[in-house]
C-alpha cells in the first residue's frame, strides 16, 4: 500500500449502504416504524412471551401511525409503496415475529382481499375501521386435519335462502380470539373455493385462544 493511501470508509451500521437506496419517504417510514417498535413494542415483548399475551392496544397504536393496510389507496389507508411496507414489517419482525404476524394478517390477508375482491360497500364498511385498528381481522384458511392446503379443505359453504351457511373448523388463525372481522375460506356446493366475510357475534362462530405454544407466543 502506498504510504499516503487512505483506507476506504466503512459504515458498520449499514455495511451494504441500504439506506442510501431508499427514497426520502421510505427512510421516514422506516425511522417512524423503528421509533415505534423501540418505544412501544420492545418494552412489552418479554412479558408477552413469558405470559403468552397480546396487548389489543397495539392495533390502535399501529392504526394511528398508518401501519395497517398501508399499501391501500383511500379508505383512510396510508397508500405507501411495497418497499415501505417491507421496511415496516422488517422493524416489527426485529422485535418479535408474533407482532409482525398480527400486523401482516390484518394488512395483507384481511384488508387486501377485501380491497381487491370485495364490493364497494364492503370496502367502505370494513377498511377504515381495520385501518384505524378499531377492528381486528383474521384470515381463516388453515384447518386441523389438512393445514393450509386449499385443495383438501373440509369447510363447506352451503347455499341457503339469503346467502350461505358455513360449517367447518379452522386452526392456528392469528388474531382470531380478538377478531371483529373474519375472512373465511370454504368450498361451495360445486367444490369451488370462495371467501366469506364473517363478523364477531354471528351465530355458531367461536374463536378460542390456543395456549401452550412454543413459538409466536406474543401473537394471539
Amino acid at each position: 500500500m502506498a504510504p499516503n493511501a487512505k483506507l476506504a470508509s466503512f459504515n458498520w451500521e449499514d455495511p451494504l449502504l441500504f439506506k442510501n437506496q431508499l427514497t426520502e419517504e421510505e427512510q421516514m417510514v422506516q425511522e417512524s416504524a423503528h421509533r415505534y417498535c423501540q418505544d412501544k413494542l420492545m418494552p412489552r415483548v418479554l412479558m408477552a412471551n413469558r405470559n403468552e399475551t397480546f396487548d389489543r392496544e397495539i392495533f390502535n397504536e399501529m392504526g394511528e401511525l398508518g401501519l395497517l393496510g398501508s399499501t391501500i389507496d383511500g379508505y383512510e389507508c396510508a397508500g405507501l409503496n411495497y418497499v415501505s411496507y417491507g421496511l415496516v414489517a422488517r422493524e416489527v419482525e426485529r422485535v418479535d415475529s408474533g407482532y409482525r404476524s398480527a400486523m401482516s394478517v390484518q394488512s395483507s390477508l384481511v384488508m387486501f382481499p377485501i380491497h381487491a375482491y370485495g364490493s364497494e360497500a364492503q370496502r367502505e364498511k370494513y377498511l377504515p375501521k381495520l385501518a384505524s385498528g378499531e377492528w381486528v381481522g383474521c384470515f381463516g384458511l388453515t384447518e386441523p386435519d389438512y393445514g393450509s392446503d386449499p385443495g383438501s379443505m373440509i369447510t363447506r359453504a352451503k347455499s341457503v335462502d339469503g346467502g350461505y351457511s358455513l360449517t367447518g373448523a379452522k386452526m392456528w388463525i392469528t388474531n382470531s380470539p380478538i377478531a371483529d372481522v373474519f375472512v373465511v375460506w370454504a368450498k361451495d356446493d360445486e367444490g369451488v373455493i370462495r371467501g366469506f366475510i364473517l363478523e364477531k357475534g354471528m351465530e355458531g362462530l367461536s374463536a378460542p385462544k390456543i395456549e401452550g405454544k412454543f413459538s409466536l407466543r406474543a401473537s394471539i
